[in-house]
Formats: C-alpha cells, structure tokens, sequence
C-alpha cells in the first residue's frame, strides 16, 4: 500500500508531521525531531521505492527500436559518460513488483550526439522477459547496480546517518567557520565599529537607513539573535538621545538582519537550501543579496509608516536596564578596529566566492590563464574564503584585544559549540530531506516542471509558509521544504534558474512569526515589548516582507528565468 502514490503522500505527512509535533507538543530540540522524522520516514518507505528511486538516480533512459530490436537509443549520456566500446546493463521496471529487474546487455557502438546527448548501442538480452519499450528502460553501469544493491541492504540507521554525513560534508566547516567568524567580530568590536560608523556617515536623522542596512550587512555571517542583542543597545541609546522613535529603530533593525538570515550564506538556512537544490554558492550570494535588500528597503518604509501612527515606550528589559544600557555604550572608539579592517571578514568570502562564479561563467569576457583560473577556483572554493575569513577576524580580535593565546583558544570554543548544534540541526535535516527523496516524492510533482515557473515558486514559498508557522524556526522551515522539493532541482526538469526556487524558499521563511518562534521572543524581550505588541508590530512587518521577497522572486523568473 506504501508502494503507491497515497502511500508516498502518507508517508511525508507523517514525517513533517513529527517534525511539527516534536517541536510545537513535546518541546523536542529541532535535532532529535528531525531525526526522528528520518527515521520513521527510512522505516516506512517500501525497498522497491528506494530501488527505483537509486537507479533512476544513476542511470539513463532507453528507447528501443521498433525496427531493430537488437539495437538501443541512450538518451541523457555524454562520450565521457559512455565511451563507444563501453559495456552497461539495461534494466526493465516490472509492472507487477514495481521493481527494476535485469533484462540484458548493451555495448556503446557510436559517439553521443552533441545536440541530443544521445548514444547507439547493440542490445543482448540475457532475460527470457519481454522487452516491451513502452515499460520504463535504464542503462546503468554494473558497478553501481551492485553498489545500489548493497545499499538497499542497509539499515535505517545507515540510511540517516549517510545523509547527514553527506549533508555535513557540503555545510561542516562552512558553518563552523561562520561561527567563528562572527563571534570574533563581536568580542573585538569589529561589529560595533560597523554600527557606529555607519551611524555616523548617516546621521542621526538618518538612523533608522544605518540600522537597516548595518543588520542586512552584520546578519551575513552573525546569526539573527546576536546581531539583535548587538544592535538593541543602539537603538535604545538612540530613542534616549532623541526621545523619540523608538519603534522605528528596533522595526528596522528586524528588518535589516531577518532577511539575511533566510536568503544569503554562509547563514545555515539558505546555505543548505543552496546545497539541496544544486544552487551554486556565488549566485545564491549574489540573488539572494539583491532579493534581500528589497525586502530590507520596503520593511525600512512599513517601519516608516508604522511609527508615524504608533507609538512604543522605552522600557527595561530582563538582559539591559536603562543604566547599564548608558554604560554599555560609553566604550570609547579609539578601542574599536578599523571600519575596513572590521567589514574584511565579513567582504572577503564574498568577493572570493562571487568572483569564483563571475569568472566561471561561460559569457565572462576576458580569456584567463589555466594557472590564474586555478588559483581563484581555489580561493573562491565556499569552504577556503571562509577559512581565510575566519583567519583574519581572529588576526583583529588578537590585535584589538591583545588576545592571549589561550583567551582566544576559550573564544573560539564557545563559537564552536554554538555553531555545533547548528551543524547538528542542519545535518540532521539534510538527512531528512535524502529520506524524503528516496520516497518518490519527486514522482507526486513530476508535472510540477511543466508548470508555469510563477506556480513553482508561489508553492515553495506556500509550503515553506506553512511549515513555518505551525513550528516557528524559520531554518527548520527551509529544510524542510527543500527536501520536499529538491527532487524536481537536481533532475535539471525545471524551466528557470533553481536560485529562484530557494529565494522563494527563504521568503516563505518569514510568515508567520508568533509565539512559537524563538526569535519573536528575543526581539519582544531584548525590546521590551509586550507580546501584543509584538503580533501588532513584529508579525505583519516579516509576513509583508516575505509576500515582497515573493514577488520579486516572481519578477526575476519572469523576466530573466535562465542566466
């Protein structure tokens, strides 16, 4: 019954099911939830599903001719991929067990068409079934049938714990160096330099501008939460220094950081969503920066609005009374880094890593040399630009700080074990979302691709949405939702550029933020908002700006799908 396309329905209802009941009833860390959503996932898929799911991963269409049965159409492979002389079996699905079962031989006799990525081979059946070319035929190399075989004998221990291996291959020291980084700048002052600088080159009156853009620019590689605790004091100072305004800074501090945070990386949730859906790094860098900032600018104009009829007093919070907030910010300037020396370990990856995408780019004008290719391939490697990032913020923090050794070596643990858990939570989806694949979900939307590019990524933001707001973390929300859909990505069956796909994701990350979401607690505690004035001022503002980054989503795939 499982073997079915209801069954498959079941079955990734029942797994976002756990994920959301784990969180939301039993108050489960979002690791152990999504674990233990991998697993009963793993559990429930039926074999013969995982087995057409791994060849058809790994393996090409054949057609037979009607005319000369003895002679194959390899459609999909290229000479490198199957040489002429090379020899591969073919593969039969049986309608009966759903299974894929051996039916013969075949031997590449031409090169593959360069338009049609097409081979010709001679076919030897070594099965007494029917070779019926309306049935579904493979092509795939013997090696890897014997190596899908020894898969589909593994436990589903085994199953979760490749995928979250594989997951932390792709994000490990990614989001180990990002914590790093991000926790140098704040105990060297870097951070607060970039704040303070930009407040100055604005103005008072233009604060708010310098908030919303310093939040976008810190929430890159320092997670949301830090960079509200960074720049609440501010905000505070400001309303105490104007008497006025109050609602406007903390609105655009949120707005600024909130929209980093779910579409730009190195941060975990766009970074994975990247990675599911084969996006490459540099241009969800580039895509997602400029989504972001419009979001960013339209949530600077509703805090506008908002603050012309609304009014928030200034008040206490649990973490900052009023007079440790007026010594927190009598830190003299001449004790902070430099603005650039400060902004290097946030421009630098990047400039490396978009640069490494601008200059692989096959309509990049100028003709390098093998050797200078080399050496930006390496240094724009994603994992290599942040290493490099992270070696200069611990260069400023021992500068600044005159840092010891050992100071910074309990510094650098701390990030550690925070990034950890993040590692161990965004993993952990990454092996939900290889489970969920091998289910067959990309079968339930395989017309999804014939679809209008509009539709696609309208129903990514709307199942993103609602995953959102039945659990609360927006990054959980991100994995999720990329799991589901990231067998119609990697196919190559989508119409436009998958960077869209995930920036329609990452919007959808922002509605609804309510009780249920650890940020909405950190903005109205830290800001000394009620929780109604949270609802009223917090919630319509995210919602708003993910509909904004939505649109322009729909814009980008409508004018410029592909690039």
């Amino acid at each position: 019954m499982l073997d079915s396309t209801w069954g498959t329905v079941f079955i990734l209802m029942v797994g976002v099911c756990i994920v959301v009941g784990s969180i939301l009833i039993f108050r489960l860390h979002a690791f152990l939830a999504l674990v233990a959503a991998a697993l009963v996932v793993a559990f429930l898929t039926p074999e013969s599903t995982r087995q057409r799911y791994l060849i058809e991963n790994d393996s090409f269409v054949v057609h037979v001719d009607a005319d000369q049965p003895d002679e194959l159409r390899i459609h999909g492979a290229t000479s490198k991929q199957l040489p002429p002389g090379s020899t591969i079996s073919v593969v039969q699905l049986d309608p009966k067990t759903q299974r894929y079962e051996v039916v013969g031989t075949a031997r590449v006799v031409s090169e593959a068409d360069p338009e049609l990525s097409v081979v010709r081979a001679e076919f030897q059946q070594t099965s007494d079934a029917t070779v019926d070319d309306k049935l579904l035929l493979r092509a795939i190399y013997s090696n890897d049938l014997q190596s899908i075989g020894k898969e589909l004998r593994s436990t589903i221990g085994a199953q979760v714990a490749t995928g979250f291996g594989s997951t932390c291959t792709k994000i490990g020291i990614l989001i180990a160096m990002a914590a790093i980084i991000g926790k140098c700048l704040l105990d060297s002052g870097a951070a607060d330099r970039i704040v303070r600088t930009t407040l100055r080159l604005c103005g008072e009156p233009a604060a708010p501008v310098a908030f919303t853009f310093s939040g976008f620019f810190l929430g890159i590689p320092v997670f949301f939460d830090t960079v509200f605790y960074l720049m609440i004091p501010l905000g505070k100072a400001m309303r105490l220094r104007t008497g006025k305004n109050y609602l406007l800074y903390v609105l655009t501090i949120v707005c600024g950081a909130t929209m980093a945070h779910s579409l730009v990386p190195p941060t975990p949730g766009p970074l994975l969503v990247a990675e599911e859906l084969g996006v490459d790094l540099g241009v969800m860098i580039l895509v997602g920066t400029i989504v972001g900032l419009f979001c960013a600018v339209y949530g600077y104009i509703y805090a506008l609005i908002i603050n012309s009829r609304c009014e928030l007093p200034l008040r206490d919070s649990p973490d900052f009374s009023l007079e440790e907030l007026e010594e927190s910010l009598k830190v003299d300037e001449s004790q902070l880094p430099g603005f650039w020396m400060a902004s290097l370990p946030i421009l630098l990856p990047v400039i490396l890593i978009s640069g490494h995408t601008l200059v692989s780019h096959p309509s990049f004008p100028i003709d390098l040399s093998l050797s200078t290719k080399r050496v930006i391939e390496t240094l724009g490697d994603k994992n290599i630009a942040l290493l490099l990032s992270a070696i200069i913020a611990m260069g400023v923090l021992i500068r600044q700080k005159r840092t010891s050794f050992e100071d910074l070596s309990k510094s650098i643990q701390s990030a550690l074990a925070s990034g950890g858990v993040i590692i161990l939570i965004t993993a952990a989806g990454g092996a939900f979302g290889q489970v969920l694949r091998q289910t067959g979900i990309a079968d339930l939307i395989q017309n999804l691709p014939d679809a209008s590019p509009q539709v696609i990524c309208t129903l990514a933001f709307l199942i993103t949405t609602a995953i959102r707001t039945a659990q609360g973390s927006a990054s959980v929300a991100m994995i999720t939702a990329a799991g589901i859909l990231s067998g119609i990505a990697l196919d190559g069956g989508l119409p436009f550029e998958p960077v869209y796909l995930a920036c329609a994701i990452g919007a959808g990350s922002k509605p609804i933020a309510w009780m249920n979401d650890s940020g909405f607690w950190v903005i109205t505690k830290m800001s000394g908002m009620s929780e109604a004035e949270g609802l009223k001022y917090i919630t319509p503002m995210t919602a708003s700006m993910g509909v904004v980054g939505l649109l322009v989503v729909l814009a980008g795939v409508t004018f410029y799908p592909n690039f």
